[in-house]
């Protein structure tokens, strides 16, 4: 698994992600491969911030569909723009990427088969299996050690004196300290917002 988290604070949007990737009982560190869970997406409003957990497949596949797509068609300015997008995105994970979209039976949509965590200038999303988009007013986090990093930032985030990136960093302290599927270093990125909230 992993650790992503994602912080809005101060004008800024932080996201960091641990780099350990694990195969069963395999732990591939940052030694072995530069294991950089964060990619960059050239969206119709700018740029965007993108971190996957779960299968490692997942952000390969989800990079080269979202580099595959016309820019202007990447919008992730709101909740509903994200939904949009991910929603025309399915089909083509299907057919182009052989995602396999049943989870149970009795669930009422297919599954995009994934989790993930977009950060970008408007602010902060998690992306879940069956299109559901949740707008994150101050931070979130996802993966393995997701609830050491909530507890952190929840913790560090009233604090006047640290900043988005700050509070992100203490967050994936906490998860690679007490997950044992999240390890340091960090790759932290940030972006300024467009509206401080």
């Amino acid at each position: 698994m992993t650790t992503v988290v994602a912080v809005r604070k101060g004008g800024q949007v932080t996201m960091a992600a641990d780099s350990l990737v694990t195969f069963g009982d395999t732990r591939m560190s940052h030694n072995a491969e530069a294991n950089q869970k964060i990619f960059t997406v050239e969206d119709a409003a700018g740029q965007s911030l993108f971190a996957v957990a779960g299968a490692a497949a997942h952000q390969l596949v989800l990079q080269h569909a979202l580099a595959a797509q016309p820019r202007e068609a990447l919008q992730f300015g709101s909740k509903h723009e994200v939904f949009h997008t991910f929603t025309q995105l399915h089909p083509v994970l299907k057919d182009s990427f052989f995602m396999q979209t049943k989870e149970d039976e009795h669930e009422p949509y297919e599954s995009s088969q994934f989790t993930m965590l977009l950060a970008n200038p408007s602010g902060i999303y998690g992306i879940y299996s069956y299109r559901e988009v949740f707008e994150f007013k101050q931070y979130w986090a996802i993966g393995s050690g997701r609830s050491f990093a909530l507890g952190a930032m929840h913790a560090a985030y009233d604090n006047k004196s640290r900043s988005a990136r700050d509070v992100a960093e203490a967050g994936i302290a906490a998860a690679c300290e007490f997950d044992r599927n999240s390890a340091l270093p960090a790759d932290v990125l940030t972006l300024k917002l467009k509206v401080s909230k």
